[in-house]
């Protein structure tokens, strides 16, 4: 496919992008509402297509073009793809489908994680997708070379969190299982790779124990944000912005998770794509 020219006409009062396979996401974009009230967004939850880690490269690529296709269709002025298994192997793909800025959450998350780690041991959990595409040991890698990075799949992560399961014996039991060989790997710093693990922070965190700093991409995502819009000149600096919430599927589902996520209500409407 050839790579688009960036659109024509953009704006600082265009909305800002954000697409995950489901509800993970909405801790990027809650981090971008927080450092940047005045952008207005739009959500996209692929909640048809949940999880993205279980899926072919090539099946996330095209999914993940068709949400970005269609956010561009609404007037977005840039694109984040929230969800790190799109990011990790879709975002070439991504780009060259869209005529506006793309960013991922990878190189935000190594960046942190580079930076945070103090003996250069680090762990990745992630979906299958992303541990298996290694696209976060290159990027820590890249920015510390002598880093020694450590990965582990935690496949049922996500459906966990996607059925609201987010504490209690069952998910405590699945993470035990899944992250004591990362624990006694002796990594003292640990990349959540996939949007909805923050929402698991609290039983990683007891697991992986009080010495290991857990890093969640979201807040250096929305500093890459704020950073690329202002180079740009498409940063809104004044007003307040709004979200819209738009799903493949299940909008009742997303909208009572949302609500226990963000502690309000939100109006989501759904769309569906041909095929």
């Amino acid at each position: 496919m050839r790579r688009r020219r960036p659109s024509a006409g953009r704006t600082s009062d265009g909305p800002v992008g954000v697409f995950d396979s489901g509800i993970g996401g909405l801790t990027v974009l809650d981090a971008i509402s927080r450092r940047m009230p005045a952008e207005s967004l739009v959500y996209f939850g692929d909640t048809a297509h949940v999880p993205y880690g279980t899926k072919s490269p090539e099946a996330v690529a095209r999914y993940s073009s068709e949400v970005a296709r269609y956010l561009e269709g609404l007037g977005v002025k840039a694109l984040v793809v929230a969800c790190n298994t799109a990011s990790a192997v879709a975002l070439p793909t991504v780009r060259r489908a869209v005529g506006v800025p793309v960013i991922g959450v990878i190189l935000p998350g190594a960046k942190a994680a580079a930076e945070a780690s103090r003996s250069g041991r680090i762990g990745i959990i992630g979906t299958e997708a992303t541990i298996a595409s290694g696209a976060y040991t290159r990027a820590v890698k890249g920015l510390r070379p002598k880093a020694r990075v450590t990965g582990a799949a935690c496949p049922l992560f996500v459906p966990f969190v996607e059925e609201g399961w987010w504490d209690g014996s069952v998910i405590e039991a699945v993470a035990r299982r899944y992250l004591g060989t990362m624990r006694r790997s002796g990594v003292d710093t640990l990349i959540l790779g996939c949007t909805h693990y923050p929402l698991l922070r609290g039983v990683v965190a007891a697991e992986m124990g009080k010495a290991v700093t857990l890093i969640d991409s979201a807040e250096q995502t929305a500093i890459e944000l704020w950073a690329l819009l202002r180079r740009l000149g498409l940063e809104r600096t004044s007003g307040k912005g709004k979200a819209r919430f738009i799903v493949s599927d299940g909008p009742g589902r997303f909208r009572m998770l949302a609500r226990r996520l963000i502690g309000k209500d939100v109006d989501v409407r759904r769309h569906r794509f041909d095929g």
